[in-house]
């Protein structure tokens, strides 16, 4: 398949397709010939397009951005999602949260609420996203210990589309389908 659109040199099998159950709910990301076979075998539908096409022999295509499926898949919502430096960052939206600033991720550190050295476990419900200022400024302390407050309560999110948050931030079209 060729590509065809406005925007030159850009190769829209490369790009990256966000699937939505039946609900509406944000599933995962897939490759664009992946929703192509999808939209294809009629278990998708497609919502968003790029003004990009793909053209094959006797068919146009446009390039997909958002695909629903046909069918609901259930998902188990109390699935146990491993606590990462990227989890923590996506979770709290890349913003510290003892002073509310967004210094950039290259900025941002992960802080222990209840300090290792005070016996503070690395869990979801412990850790928050904090710039360097705030981290070495609360140091081995508790936040009430160090005068600082959290602007919310750490905990382990409950949806699965959370590991997709980070990355359906950076895509306009995505924003309106990451419902948190």
């Amino acid at each position: 398949m060729q590509t065809n659109g406005s925007e030159r040199g850009v190769d829209a099998l490369g790009q990256r397709v966000l699937v939505l159950n039946a609900s509406y709910e944000p599933l995962q990301l897939i490759s664009v010939r992946r929703a192509i076979i999808l939209l294809l075998q009629e278990k998708a539908e497609l919502i968003e397009a790029a003004q990009q096409q793909l053209r094959a022999l006797q068919v146009t295509l446009a390039v997909p951005l958002v695909i629903r499926l046909v069918r609901y898949i259930r998902i188990p919502r109390r699935l146990k999602l491993p606590c990462s430096r990227r989890g923590i960052f996506a979770r709290d939206r890349e913003t510290c949260q003892y002073c509310g600033e967004q210094p950039g991720r290259h900025q941002l550190t992960m802080d222990h609420v209840i300090p290792r050295s005070q016996g503070g476990p690395t869990t979801w419900e412990n850790l928050v996203t904090a710039c360097r200022d705030c981290n070495h400024r609360k140091g081995g302390r508790t936040p009430e210990q160090a005068g600082m407050h959290l602007l919310s309560t750490p905990r382990q999110p409950q949806y699965l589309a959370f590991a997709l948050l980070g990355e359906m931030e950076r895509h306009d079209v995505w924003r309106k389908y990451a419902f948190i």
